[in-house]
C-alpha cells in the first residue's frame, strides 16, 4: 500500500506511474488529498481543545485549593462541554481516517520505470527463451496425453472427487511430483534460503498484507465461518512473519523459501477453462523470498531469477523469461 506521505511528495510522478498500469488514479488521489486536509484540520481542532482542557483542569485544581468551589464547578461545567467536544472531534477523525484507508488499500503500487508501455499480455517482452530439440517430432505429446499414456494424473477423477482444477495425482505421477518438491527445496536451501513450513490459511490481516485483498478477494478461496482464506501461494505466509517489525539493514538480506499446496479460485475469464495442469484451483508451488532494501531490490530480483534459471539449467528444462507490460500487470498482485 502506497504511503499518502509518499503520494503528496510525489504527486505528478505517482499519477503517471499508475497510468501506464492502466489505472486511472487522478479522481481518487485526489479525493485522497482533500480527506487528508480534512484529517489535518480535524487533528487540529482535537489539539486545541485537548490543550484548552488541560488548562482548565489546572484552573479548577487552584480554585479548589483557594476554596473557591462555585468558580470550580462553573469551570467543571465548562470542561465537561469541552470532553464533549472533542469525543466529537475525534469520532470525525476516525471516520476520516477509515474513508482514507479504503482509498489506499484500492491504489495499486506504482510500477518500476523499467515496465514496458502496453494493454495486455500481447505486450509482454520476452527477454530470455531456453527450448528443447526434439529429435523426432512426430514423438511429441503433450503434457495431458502423456499423463493418461502413463497412468500420472487423473484429471477426470480430480473432477470427481472435487471438480474442475483439482488435479488427482497417482502412481510415477504422485512420486515425479513429491521428488520435484523436495530436489527444489534443497536447491533453494543450498543457496541460502531458510525453510519454512507455513500456514495454508491465512487472516485478513496477513492477506490485506501482500496485497491478495481487496481486489484479488474473488480468486482467494474464504471460510467465512473462521474469517480465513486459503493461501494462493506461500509467499502470503512466508512474506508476513515480518509484517509490523522493523528490520536492521544489517539483518538484510532475509532469504525464505517454503512448499505449500496453493488454491486459487480463478474467477472471471482471465485464464479460466485453460487445459492441463494451467491455472489449476489446487496445485504445489516452492516458493522463494526475499525482503530486502528497496535500493536494491532488483538486484535481488536478478539474483532469484538466476537461482530459478540454474535450477531449470540443471533439470534441463525449457523456459521463457518474460517482462510484464504495464497493462498486463493489472492481473498481478499490487
Amino acid at each position: 500500500m502506497l504511503d499518502i506521505l509518499f503520494i503528496k511528495k510525489n504527486l505528478s510522478e505517482t499519477i503517471a506511474s499508475l497510468k501506464k498500469k492502466k489505472f486511472d488514479s487522478e479522481k481518487i488521489i485526489i479525493k485522497l488529498l482533500e480527506l487528508d486536509e480534512l484529517r489535518i484540520t480535524s487533528q487540529k481542532k482535537s489539539n486545541s481543545i485537548q490543550e484548552k482542557i488541560n488548562i482548565n483542569s489546572k484552573k479548577i485544581g487552584d480554585l479548589y485549593k483557594n476554596k473557591k468551589l462555585n468558580e470550580a464547578n462553573d469551570l467543571k461545567v465548562y470542561g465537561s462541554k469541552l470532553k464533549d467536544d472533542l469525543k466529537e472531534i475525534i469520532e470525525q477523525e476516525k471516520k476520516i481516517k477509515i474513508q482514507i484507508h479504503n482509498i489506499l488499500i484500492t491504489i495499486p503500487n506504482i510500477p518500476n520505470s523499467n515496465v514496458p508501455e502496453g494493454i495486455s499480455e500481447k505486450d509482454n517482452q520476452v527477454e530470455k527463451t531456453k527450448t528443447i530439440n526434439f529429435i523426432n517430432k512426430s514423438n511429441y505429446f503433450s503434457h495431458w496425453d502423456l499423463a493418461k499414456k502413463y497412468n500420472l494424473i487423473d484429471f477426470e477423477k480430480g473432477t470427481v472427487i472435487t471438480g474442475s482444477g483439482f488435479p488427482l495425482y497417482k502412481n510415477k505421477g504422485a512420486i515425479i511430483q513429491r521428488a520435484l518438491i523436495n530436489f527444489f527445496l534443497e536447491f533453494n536451501t543450498k543457496a541460502g534460503y531458510s525453510e519454512y513450513i507455513p500456514p495454508l490459511l491465512v487472516n485478513q490481516e496477513s492477506a490485506f498484507g501482500t496485497g491478495n485483498l481487496p481486489d484479488k478477494d474473488g480468486q482467494m478461496y474464504y471460510i467465512e465461518k473462521d474469517n480465513l482464506y486459503l493461501i494462493p501461494t506461500a509467499e502470503v505466509p512466508l512474506t508476513n512473519i515480518y509484517r509490523n517489525e522493523i528490520i536492521e539493514v544489517s539483518n538484510l538480506p532475509i532469504k525464505l523459501t517454503a512448499y505449500t499446496p496453493c488454491f486459487r479460485r480463478e474467477a472471471g475469464s482471465y485464464g479460466k477453462n485453460v487445459r492441463g495442469l494451467n491455472r489449476l484451483h489446487q496445485f504445489d508451488k516452492v516458493e522463494i523470498v526475499q525482503i530486502t532494501h528497496p535500493d536494491n531490490s532488483y538486484n535481488k530480483l536478478k539474483e532469484m531469477i538466476t537461482h530459478v534459471e540454474s535450477l531449470l539449467n540443471s533439470l534441463e528444462l525449457p523456459f521463457r523469461l518474460v517482462k510484464l507490460c504495464g497493462g498486463d500487470l493489472s492481473f498481478s498482485s499490487r
